[in-house]
């Protein structure tokens, strides 16, 4: 059963929050960070991206871009830019998004509950990414940035946020960048807290949604201060990680699409041909969209198709067989353009959905890319089956937006 517990969270002024927050470490690259940091000396990016301290082209792992960012996870806090507050509380964290809003639960999750598979994930993980977060984590002594999990609905929890959000927020604003909502809210009765808590005791499992490499990152610094620690009882803040929880019925998963280099010796005719062999193919006359599960859109030489994978190419009894990206991995990437690693080929890129077709669109008819391929997006259901089930989806499956903004709250270790 899932254990979480409260903390003192370390949150920016309510005049500074957009001054101080930013997005994840890991969806724009060091100079784009520079860029949107510019001259904002309280921009998360300094914690997140120090490499931006340094003249371009410094390697974001070098140690002193490290302690950079511990020196200045420290100035944040001696200038008041980020301030611990006084009780242990749960948060809520709410994003909009077209008009959608979602309402996650920032809480302490249990590092023990995350190596016995309570916490359930449904990517593998590289262990250079992890080393990465880790030293991240020791040297500020905080998850600076939250992971994303889901938890099964559960109506009397519903209740519970909506009495709080009825009231006004801690911080309201619109990000500039995509124009998505971000508001929040503290929990800090003490019979809401304790309430929270026996119910997430009832969850037998919480889901790792966005966030595997940062999650197994606090997780494993979390378990080598237990065991570095002679005295350790297990109630230290350290067995705790920050987590922001969503009901699973709230999230919405989008596309993650493929654009491939070349058309592996062939000509265009010849892979239409081949793709026959597993597919019905039906020229579109403008952008086509997949529509429904096993339907696929494939972009080459100016023009949209309709791929219907045919029977015997996927089984909707089993939980990975049922993916459009198995069945596009299968019959498409290996068994026609010689793709067998996702995670390695250089001849393959990732387009996550928020992007639009019109981005595979470009990518193609700019040369950069010879072909584009669309999927339909999988569901949170098919995410929670596979992760119940102790599978793992292929690589580069699952795309959530919108994505949590870093710096609303950080969770210090001790």
């Amino acid at each position: 059963m899932a254990t979480i517990r409260p903390f003192r969270g370390i949150r920016p002024p309510k005049e500074l929050v957009e001054q101080v927050v930013s997005r994840p470490y890991d969806v724009l690259n060091s100079e784009e960070a520079r860029a949107e940091a510019g001259d904002n000396e309280k921009s998360l990016y300094h914690i997140i991206k120090p490499e931006i301290d340094f003249p371009v082209g410094t390697d974001e792992h070098d140690e002193r871009v490290y302690a950079k960012a511990a020196e200045n996870f420290k100035k944040f806090q001696d200038k008041g830019w980020l301030v611990q507050d006084e009780k242990p509380s749960y948060y809520i964290y709410a994003q909009t998004m077209n008009g959608k809003t979602q309402y996650g639960l920032v809480v302490g999750a249990y590092v023990p509950d995350y190596m016995n598979g309570v916490i359930k994930k449904h990517e593998l993980t590289r262990r250079d990414k992890e080393e990465d977060r880790m030293k991240h984590v020791r040297v500020n002594n905080a998850n600076i940035e939250p992971v994303f999990f889901a938890y099964p609905d559960n109506a009397e929890i519903d209740d519970i946020v909506r009495k709080y959000t009825a009231k006004a927020p801690v911080y309201d604003f619109t990000a500039k960048d995509d124009g998505f909502g971000h508001h929040f809210w503290i929990i800090d009765d003490d019979a809401d807290i304790k309430r929270i808590t026996e119910i997430f005791a009832t969850f037998p499992a919480m889901y790792i949604a966005d966030g595997h490499h940062r999650s197994a990152a606090a997780a494993l610094v979390g378990a080598e201060k237990a065991k570095n620690n002679p005295n350790h009882r297990g109630d230290e803040e350290y067995n705790y990680f920050m987590a922001v929880c969503f009901p699973a019925n709230q999230l919405t998963v989008i596309d993650y699409n493929r654009v491939v280099k070349d058309l592996n010796g062939l000509s265009e005719e010849q892979f239409l041909e081949r793709l026959k062999e597993h597919f019905d193919v039906e020229k579109k006359d403008g952008l086509y969209r997949p529509e429904r599960l096993h339907t696929f859109s494939l972009y080459l030489g100016g023009c949209w198709y309709k791929l219907t994978a045919k029977a015997g190419t996927y089984d909707d009894s089993d939980p990975i067989g049922v993916l459009d990206v198995t069945i596009s991995s299968k019959y498409i990437l290996d068994e026609i353009l010689g793709i067998k690693d996702l995670r390695s080929d250089k001849r393959i890129d990732f387009v996550g959905g928020i992007r639009g077709l019109e981005e595979l669109k470009r990518r193609v008819d700019s040369g950069e890319m010879k072909v584009a391929l669309a999927l339909y997006p999988v569901t949170m259901k098919q995410i929670m089956d596979i992760a119940d089930t102790g599978n793992i989806m292929p690589p580069k499956t699952t795309w959530f937006e919108p994505k949590l903004r870093s710096g609303l709250v950080i969770h210090k270790l001790d």
